[in-house]
C-alpha cells in the first residue's frame, strides 16, 4: 500500500506529465506552423513520451492501491520568441520535471517506501537522458538558427525520430 502523502505527490506528477505533453504539442504546433515540420516531429514524438509517463505513473499507482485523482492541466503557451526560445524552455521545462520526480523520491525514501523508490528509478534515469538531449538540442539550434541551410539539415534530422513505447518499467 502506498502511503496518501505518496499517493498525492504522484497524482500530481502525473499531471506534470499530462501538461509536460500539452506544451510539447503546442511547441510542435509552432514548429509546423513555420514549415519545419522535423522539428515539429521532434516535439510531437516528446509529447508522446509524456503521455506514456504519466500513464506508466497511473499504472504503478493503480497497482499499490493508491487512489487515482485526475488534477486540472494548465493551457500551456502557444506563443514563443522563437526556435532558440523553445528548446530552452524545453531543457527549463525538463530540470523541472526532475526536480519534481526528485520530490517524490525523497519523500519516499524518508518514508521507507521502497516499492515507489524502485519504480522510479527508471524515471530518474529518463530524467538524465532527457536533459542531456534538451541540452544538445539547445545548443545545435544555437548553432544553426542563423544558418538556413543548417536548419534545414537540424529539422531533416529531428525529422527521423519515431515514437518507440519503452514497455520496461
Amino acid at each position: 500500500m502506498v502511503s496518501e502523502k505518496i499517493a498525492k505527490l504522484i497524482n500530481e506528477q502525473i499531471a506534470h506529465e499530462q501538461y509536460a505533453a500539452q506544451y510539447y504539442l503546442s511547441m510542435s504546433a509552432w514548429f509546423s506552423g513555420k514549415d519545419l515540420d522535423g522539428i515539429a516531429n521532434y516535439f510531437r514524438v516528446q509529447s508522446k513520451e509524456e503521455l506514456m509517463h504519466a500513464d506508466k505513473m497511473f499504472d504503478y499507482l493503480n497497482d499499490v492501491g493508491g487512489e487515482i485523482i485526475i488534477g486540472e492541466i494548465a493551457k500551456p503557451p502557444h506563443e514563443f520568441a522563437g526556435a532558440i526560445d523553445i528548446f530552452e524552455k524545453a531543457l527549463e521545462h525538463e530540470k523541472k520535471v526532475t526536480r519534481s520526480i526528485f520530490n517524490i523520491v525523497k519523500n519516499a525514501n524518508d518514508e521507507g517506501d521502497f516499492a515507489t523508490t524502485s519504480f522510479l528509478q527508471w524515471f530518474i534515469n529518463e530524467q538524465v537522458e532527457e536533459e542531456a538531449s534538451a541540452s544538445q538540442l539547445v545548443t545545435k539550434i544555437k548553432m544553426v538558427s542563423d544558418n538556413p541551410s543548417a536548419l534545414y539539415l537540424f529539422d531533416q534530422e529531428l525529422a527521423q525520430r519515431v515514437f518507440a513505447p519503452d514497455t520496461t518499467a
